[in-house]
């Protein structure tokens, strides 16, 4: 194999619907086409992608993964426990697809293939959440929970809907956390009923808006939380703030910041990209600037002004 040009495609076949499985051959033909020889490692358990990426270190110039957030999570979380980080091809088949989105891969296999091969790729931090590793976002509290909980076949059958019928049926047993929340110019104490850390423009698979100015680039993380609301009236105004994206009211906080830290009076479960991410009694979150690169087929305005 010629150094350089050498792929290990990491493949999560049970992804989304799937889609994988009737493109895989047009994918590697694009990859056979520049020049690459492709090594694919489809996975058959849970976890087991840093396993991978460390048993074939050495192997590869380039890693490829095909999936939904957790793949990628997963593949990240290898990647950043390597001596030496090569760049990352995503080729995203998941129900969301955050990340892709907020990078502007495309969600066609042969389009977001071929992005690889040509070339380009920028900058991205990693979010560090203890001791472990989220491309693009840690959240606890009101819905969080869904992403996980939701059953892959109604993902299957419903798309983004299944996670909001699955957040509905939520309603009635939402409960606030109290705790204390320190960033580098920011600190509170109350009762929060959400609260994300993210790096993307993309959330849940809806797009916030460019008053955020979002970059996945800087070194900064956008923290966002919500207050518990006390009545009905605060409630009105909680959600009409997170519908207008007015994240700096008296019940929707947001700010930017390289850490932060949460104290919880009690374990708090999260998640991380989608996935279960633990119930910590104490949360330390920084962004880790620039860590990977990633092909990305239009990196964004904030993308290529970070150096």
């Amino acid at each position: 194999m010629t150094p350089g040009r050498r792929i290990l495609f990491v493949i999560n076949p049970h992804a989304g619907r799937s889609e994988i499985r009737g493109r895989l051959l047009e994918v590697l033909q694009i990859f056979a086409a520049a020049g690459f020889t492709t090594e694919v490692r489809p996975t058959v358990r849970a976890g087991e992608i840093p396993d991978i990426l460390q048993s074939r270190y050495g192997h590869y110039d380039i890693v490829v993964t095909c999936g939904g957030d957790g793949t990628l999570n997963e593949t990240i979380n290898g990647l950043m426990r390597l001596p030496q980080r090569p760049p990352l091809g995503y080729l995203p088949s998941g129900t969301v697809n955050d990340f892709a989105a907020s990078l502007g891969i495309s969600r066609d296999m042969a389009e977001a293939a071929q992005c690889i091969v040509n070339g380009r790729s920028c900058p991205v931090d990693v979010g560090c959440f203890n001791d472990r590793f989220f491309s693009y976002i840690a959240a606890f509290g009101a819905f969080t929970e869904v992403s996980y909980q939701t059953p892959q076949q109604n993902k299957l059958i419903l798309g983004r809907t299944a996670y909001i019928l699955e957040g509905i049926k939520r309603l009635p047993v939402l409960k606030p956390y109290d705790m204390r929340v320190e960033g580098d110019s920011f600190s509170e104490e109350g009762e929060f009923l959400f609260g994300m850390v993210s790096n993307s423009s993309s959330v849940g698979g809806f797009r916030l808006g460019e008053k955020q100015r979002i970059s996945m680039s800087d070194g900064l993380l956008e923290v966002t939380l919500v207050r518990n609301p006390r009545n009905v009236g605060e409630l009105t105004a909680t959600v009409n703030s997170i519908l207008r994206q007015s994240f700096d009211s008296e019940f929707v906080h947001s700010f930017k910041t390289t850490g932060v830290r949460f104290f919880p009076q009690a374990a708090v479960p999260w998640t991380l990209d989608g996935e279960f991410g633990g119930t910590p009694v104490d949360v330390c979150i920084s962004a880790a600037r620039q860590a990977l690169r990633v092909f990305c087929s239009t990196p964004s305005e904030t993308q290529a002004s970070s150096g």
